[in-house]
């Protein structure tokens, strides 16, 4: 019979390791199943019908990617533009207009969709300037900046934003908004642009496969193991 005998070392070292893979994998398990939940919830709320946004304090968080519905008037001469690529890689802006809701007297600041870089300055666009009050919809978006310290900034002197720094742009207008964007629907547009329709929801759910790989290396150490134990075993019987 052969003799098992890994060794205390060896022993000592691939159990923890084990352990935490396994753990890792139950984690990542755990992850999918929110991940599913998440992606459900966010596909229901985009597939539901408009709701007014409350005047008063909300959370971002408890607003994001809930479609919303606004009546007021669009401040265009005061507009920001949001570096941004369109889907097909073309590079241009964003265009973030102050929009004043006329029941509730607040400001939001709403994302009216992408022009070309041809198309930032105003001028280039007037058609597409919508004057008077009107009703509009979109999607409500939380505020984000950068995600790495050594990433550029925005240059808020030249009005050119490179992440959606809510307050800052609030400061830079000197004005008070709601804590949340709206990205507007994709409309007619004289002229055509801005271009709406720009929300894009991209939540990547590849824990199962983060699962299989930790659990596969925690089969992998196990084997390896057993494979020591053994060859070390017998060389002692030998």
């Amino acid at each position: 019979m052969k003799k098992f005998s890994p060794g205390f070392v060896p022993t000592l070292i691939t159990v923890p390791c084990v352990v935490i893979l396994l753990a890792l994998t139950v984690w990542q398990v755990n992850r999918y199943s929110w991940k599913v939940d998440l992606i459900d919830q966010i596909n229901n709320q985009l597939a539901a019908a408009p709701v007014t946004l409350p005047a008063g304090e909300i959370v971002p968080e408890e607003w994001h990617y809930r479609r919303i519905s606004l009546t007021g008037e669009f401040d265009h001469d005061n507009e920001l533009h949001l570096f941004a690529h369109t889907e097909k890689g073309r590079s241009g802006f964003q265009i973030i207009t102050p929009f004043k809701r006329s029941d509730e007297g607040d400001i939001i600041l709403v994302n009216r969709g992408w022009v070309p870089e041809s198309k930032k300055e105003p001028q280039t666009r007037v058609e597409g300037q919508i004057p008077g009050e009107v009703t509009v919809t979109g999607v409500a978006r939380k505020p984000w900046g950068k995600s790495w310290s050594f990433l550029p900034g925005s240059n808020a002197e030249d009005n050119v934003w490179l992440y959606g720094e809510l307050s800052e742009m609030a400061d830079h207008l000197n004005v008070k908004v709601a804590p949340v964007f709206v990205e507007l629907d994709a409309i007619d547009i004289p002229g055509g642009f801005p271009r709406g329709g720009q929300t894009r929801v991209s939540l990547p759910n590849n824990h199962i496969q983060y699962a299989f790989t930790w659990f596969g290396l925690a089969i992998a150490l196990i084997v390896i193991y057993i494979l020591y134990g053994l060859k070390r075993g017998r060389s002692k019987q030998e």
